[in-house]
This record gives structure tokens, sequence and C-alpha cells, in this order.
């Protein structure tokens, strides 16, 4: 029988965990492209409200989260915790191997964690209209479910060839009143540049971030909302990992891998972050990073400071990054086509805190098959990237004769993904 482990209500996190209160190590700043100097807060003000600029750069442990938020999430969290049993016996490791399942959310993935939240603080600073790019389709379509929850208008710039392929996550997002697009497009003037030098350009994450921060400049009641990299993001994620941990608790286990696929870092960050006390003081713990062979940011990037967006309209982060120009194949995990990392993670990667791995995208289909056989839960393309690498640290652990308890998020199913699969 498979194991599940389910909090009860009352045992939602009520704040959020910041790693950056016990990392190591300070976080290279954010750069002024045009001053090489650290970026003044207040510049952000342009593109943020002013409560999430205020926890991008805190660096207090736990932040409490609204009771407004509280209320949005009890709608579908804490998440169940299940243990692999039917992998497991398939694979016949001595690993246990659990798992997070984040798609029970109203949009399928765990990007809905901070959606409800960047909606609530745009909300509360007088934020009417919220723009933001989309890869896969998840965050689209969870700003513009926490749109409608928070009367937001949301406007989606859809990374185009994913937009192609995923019909279903456009209806989704239009179901829940955002406006989608097409990336690159004819909305701003970045976009039009780029369909006059290629019409059948596919786009990517960092053309589509280009022209949301376009469209939120240039209009006074608009706000651009991001769904990875920045350490808001992650902070918000981390209601994930708390929850592993009480669950963890529960069954009296201690994780020795714990692992999450990587495109910007947000479900990866939320996911381990919590567990950076332990990682420190424990050498029988480590955390994965699984990727792309496709982008392979961590694994074959350069660590330094680039752009956030293809445009350069973002400040420069340090960051992994294959060049804010690289355009990554049309590959079905949309959503780990970014070609940076989230600042806080690459620095853990440098510092060896944190283990990359690259996986091609027909290994990665094939496991997700079997795991959907087995388990009962069709993961999203990205999520099978976390799957590929439970399984590798599996058979290891079979090699080495070694009982090891693995433990990955699965951030989200694949339901509306299954021409890829087809």
């Amino acid at each position: 029988m498979r194991i599940r482990v389910d909090l009860k209500p009352s045992e939602l996190p009520r704040s959020w965990y910041n790693a950056l209160a016990d990392l190591p190590f300070e976080l290279d700043p954010p750069l002024d492209p045009e001053t090489s100097k650290p970026v003044n807060p207040e510049n952000l003000l342009a593109i943020f409200p002013r409560p999430i600029v205020e926890q991008e750069m805190t660096k207090e442990r736990f932040v409490a989260i609204p009771e407004e938020v509280l209320r949005e999430y009890s709608v579908f969290r804490p998440t169940p915790l299940f243990r692999a049993n039917f992998l497991e016996e398939y694979l016949q490791t001595p690993a246990r191997i659990y798992y997070k399942y984040e798609g029970a959310s109203p949009t399928g993935s765990h990007k809905t964690n901070t959606a409800i939240a960047q909606a609530y603080f745009n909300k509360i600073d007088g934020v009417k209209r919220l723009v933001t790019e989309t890869g896969a389709g998840q965050w689209g379509s969870a700003l513009s479910y926490a749109g409608s929850k928070f009367g937001l208008e949301v406007k989606v710039f859809m990374v185009r060839i994913s937009y192609e392929q995923k019909p279903m996550r456009k209806d989704l997002m239009k179901l829940f009143g955002g406006d989608v697009t097409p990336s690159p497009s004819d909305k701003t003037e970045f976009g039009k540049k780029l369909l006059e030098e290629d019409p059948n350009n596919p786009g990517s994450l960092g053309i589509a971030i280009s022209e949301a921060l376009e469209m939120a400049v240039n209009n006074s009641d608009t706000k651009y909302a991001l769904g990875s990299v920045l350490n808001h993001v992650l902070l918000h994620q981390t209601v994930i990992g708390l929850e592993i941990k009480k669950q963890l608790e529960v069954l009296g286990e201690k994780p020795n891998v714990i692992i999450g696929c990587h495109g910007g870092g947000s479900n990866f960050g939320g996911t381990i972050l919590p567990f950076v006390p332990d990682r420190l003081s424990r050498d029988d713990l480590e955390f994965v990073a699984s990727e792309p062979k496709a982008c392979p940011s961590l694994t074959e990037g350069e660590f330094r400071y680039d752009h956030g967006d293809t445009a350069g309209l973002t400040p420069l982060f340090k960051m992994y990054t294959l060049g804010k120009d690289f355009i990554p194949p049309k590959i079905h995990a949309g959503g780990l086509r970014y070609h940076g990392s989230s600042p806080i993670i690459a620095r853990m990667v440098k510092e060896g805190l944190v283990k990359a791995e690259a996986y091609e995208q027909d290994e990665v289909f094939k496991w997700a098959k079997i795991f959907a056989k087995l388990e009962g839960i069709v993961p999203a393309p990205e999520s099978a990237h976390a799957i590929a690498s439970a399984i590798r640290h599996a058979l290891l652990a079979k090699e080495e004769g070694k009982e090891k308890v693995i433990v990955f998020n699965l951030s989200g199913h694949g339901l509306f993904d299954l021409s890829a699969y087809s």
C-alpha cells in the first residue's frame, strides 16, 4: 500500500523561510547596467510594488504569511507527501523514495504559491493590472487565477512555441480571466523588432520577460510579476519545503537526497531552502538540481553577471547563464527553457552546496511514462526531470547497497501536456 502523509489545515506554515539569514555568504548585489553600481531598491518600485521590493531585500529569517494569503492557500494546502512504493519495487532499490505533490493546486503546479502572494501584495499597494511572461503556461495560469481572486487584470506573454504546443494552458489562463499573447508579439517595440528579423522566432522566456517589462514600465497602473529567479519568489515557495520537513518528521525520516527540477529556480529553491540549516550541519545530505541538456544553465553556463531578459531591461544578476541571447531548442519542458538561474541557487552551486545534473528529453520522458503507470500521476515534463534524478540516485543506492531517503518535488501534473507524451 502506498504511504501518504497529509498535514492538518492547522499545520499549514504561518511564515515563509528566508535562507539568506542562514547561508554562509552574502549574495552579489544586482547591478545597474548603466552605472555598474548596486541597484537602488527604490528603482525597483517602477516594476514591483513596495511590499515585494521589501521582501526581495530582507534578511529576516521568517516572513509572516498574511491571513488573506493563508485563506487562499487553504484551498489546496497543505499538499500531500507520498512514498513511491511502486517505483521502489520496480527499481528493486533499498532507497526509500518520497515525493511532494504540488499538482493538487487549482492550476496544477507549485506556481500558485507565489502567484497568490504576489497578487495580494500588489492589490494592497493599489495596483490595477499585472503583466508577466510564461514558458509552458503554469505561471501564466497561476497568476491569472490569483488575479481573479484579488480583482486584478492579468496580461501574459507566453513563449510562442509553448503557445502552439500547449493550447489547453492558454485556455486555462483565459478561463481565469487572463489575457494571453504569443511572444514575440506585435504588442511591444521589442517584439516587433524580433518578428521583423525572424517571423518564425519560437520565443524564449528571456524574450517574453522583455516584452512584459516593456509593458510594465510604459503603463503607470501596471506592475510586473515574476514567476521564478528572484529572492521573493523563492521565499514564497518555501511553503513547500517547510511542509516536507513536517511530513518527514511524522514518518521519522531524515532525507539524504533532496531533488527538484531547475529552470529559474523557484520550485527547486522552495523545496531545498528550508533544509539549508540541515545541509550546513550534515555531511550525508545532498541537494540536486535537475535540468534539461537542451538548456543546461547550471551544468554548462558561466557564473557571471548577466541580464534576466533578452532585451537587457533587467538589472544585472550574478548567476549561471548561457547568455541572454540564448534561444533554447523546442523541448516540451517549456518551463525549464531559461538562459539563467536564481542568484541564490547559482551561488549555492558555486559554493558546492547544490549539485546540478542534466538529462536528455528522451530519457526524461521514458521515466515519466514509467512513473505515471506505477504511481498513477502523469507528471509535467518539467517535473519529470526530478523523477529522472530520483531514479538515478535510487539506482546508485542499489549499486552501493545503501539505504537512502530520497525526496523530490513533483512540482506539477502533466494533464495539459499529453501531446508531449504522444
